[in-house]
């Protein structure tokens, strides 16, 4: 069963100003798309001249840009990301097996990973529909309002999900968005008891979800291969019936090659 753990490592073989450095690109979010050295040293925990000397540096390598007071963040940080999908290798193995089921179903498929406390969307195949919804590549969302998220802490140990929970923020995006902890406790347990996560309108209003987790052959989760799809289109009844057992053929087929 997968474990929310990594790992230690000695920190005598840490760099220290790398994870520094990282910290400072991650300060960068949608409330906060420009900062002063003197904000972003109080988001990041460092003084003003130290945030500054790491804002420089990006700024001297490309990554950032400033007009002498803010800073901001420029495109070719997502060369960071973009290393991370064409150096691995599951993405690659998973793509087209998306790409199979959103021909299956007509509706939008996609494989993702928990990252601490959100869900980022790594690979995606489109519906065939002129028009197709749900997450791009490289998108994050709060793991407890999206579909991926169940479906990956539900093969988390119990220890493990109650620390999860015990860190996790739940705050509300739509009237359906479980906010409880012990209520989403009860939900990714149904999750593991089913196979699957069924998530309707907790993110996004019209919009559910559908994930079974995706283990490999040692049986540890390597993710979630999950489906978006219009509320209305699919009643439960319909999703579970027409949805769902393509889905679960898809897992099914991708875990001898993992």
């Amino acid at each position: 069963m997968a474990s929310s753990t990594r790992p230690e490592v000695d920190r005598a073989l840490l760099i220290e100003g790398l994870g520094k450095g990282l910290r400072v690109i991650e300060a960068f979010t949608d409330d906060w798309p420009r900062m002063t050295a003197t904000e972003c040293g109080q988001r990041t925990g460092m003084t003003r001249t130290a945030a500054r000397r790491y804002l420089m540096s990006l700024v001297h390598y490309g990554y950032a840009d400033t007009d002498g007071k803010h800073y901001w963040l420029m495109p070719s940080v997502l060369r960071l990301g973009q290393s991370y999908l064409e150096a691995a290798r599951l993405p690659r193995l998973v793509q087209p097996f998306l790409q199979r089921l959103s021909m299956q179903t007509g509706e939008t498929a996609n494989f993702s990973v928990l990252d601490g406390h959100e869900v980022v969307y790594l690979v995606r195949s489109n519906s065939p529909r002129v028009i197709s919804i749900g997450y791009q590549v490289g998108a994050r969302q709060p793991a407890h309002v999206v579909s991926p998220g169940l479906a990956v802490l539900a093969t988390y140990e119990p220890d493990a999900l109650d620390a999860w929970l015990a860190a996790h923020a739940f705050p509300k995006f739509t009237a359906n968005t479980i906010t409880d902890p012990a209520r989403f406790r009860d939900s990714v347990l149904l999750t593991a008891q089913r196979g699957y996560s069924r998530v309707e309108q907790h993110g996004d209003v019209g919009l559910c979800g559908l994930a079974v987790p995706l283990t490999d052959r040692k049986g540890r989760c390597v993710g979630a291969v999950s489906m978006t799809f219009q509320a209305q289109a699919y009643p439960e009844d319909a999703c579970l019936t027409r949805l769902l057992p393509p889905l679960q053929d898809a897992v099914q087929a991708l875990r001898p090659v993992l």
